[in-house]
């Protein structure tokens, strides 16, 4: 897919813009920020930005689904939970479009399916470049993870910071936010939300 093709956008009849008008808006930013966009430190700016859009946000023409149709459905009794920890987390927040960077810990527990475990790193990785907020791709990871592989329990934690508010607004720096959703086993048993947390902070 060309991520500069005009096409729908979400699940509305927006056209999506073209490169060029992308291109130009970039200039129109830097000219409202005071600066000269046809400078020549600043006359490849907007192709640089456009890139760098087109990477940071390339979740947008991807389905975790996809990523996680591949299952095997011999655990051969593996009946515990399955832990990926220090899963890097880049994202952009919807607010401001301000980067939040942190990591992510992803458990699950399989019923009669299981997915290779870079599947999962790429679920976080698909839903992170994608503007959101974090408690809403921490939603996505989990209900992803659900829907296609029907374990018995699924917990994701993650903790960022966000730079919205570490280089604005109140410029608290190294404040981190934590948020984490549990499901099934996860939210029926205390002592398994015990061990995973444990497992999430081991270094």
């Amino acid at each position: 897919m060309d991520a500069f093709k005009p096409q729908l956008v979400g699940n509305d009849d927006r056209r999506r813009p073209t490169r060029d008008e992308a291109l130009e808006a970039v200039r129109t930013l830097i000219a409202w920020a005071g600066d000269n966009p046809e400078r020549p430190g600043l006359v490849d700016t907007p192709r640089r930005v456009v890139d760098a859009y087109d990477e940071w946000f390339s979740g947008y023409g991807q389905d975790p689904a996809r990523d996680l149709s591949r299952v095997f459905e011999d655990v051969t009794g593996y009946d515990d939970m399955v832990v990926l920890r220090h899963v890097e987390v880049e994202s952009h927040c919807e607010h401001h479009m301000a980067p939040f960077l942190g990591q992510a810990t992803v458990a699950y527990i399989p019923g009669d399916k299981v997915v290779g475990i870079s599947k999962l790193a790429r679920v976080v990785e698909i839903f992170s470049r994608r503007l959101q907020s974090q408690e809403t791709l921490t939603n996505q990871i989990v209900e992803a993870i659900e829907t296609a592989l029907e374990p018995r329990g699924v917990a994701v934690l993650i903790e960022a910071e966000h730079q919205c508010m570490t280089t604005r607004g109140v410029n608290h720096r190294h404040v981190s936010t934590v948020t984490n959703r549990f499901t099934g086993a996860f939210k029926e048993d205390p002592r398994l939300v015990d061990r995973f947390l444990k497992l999430a902070h081991q270094a």
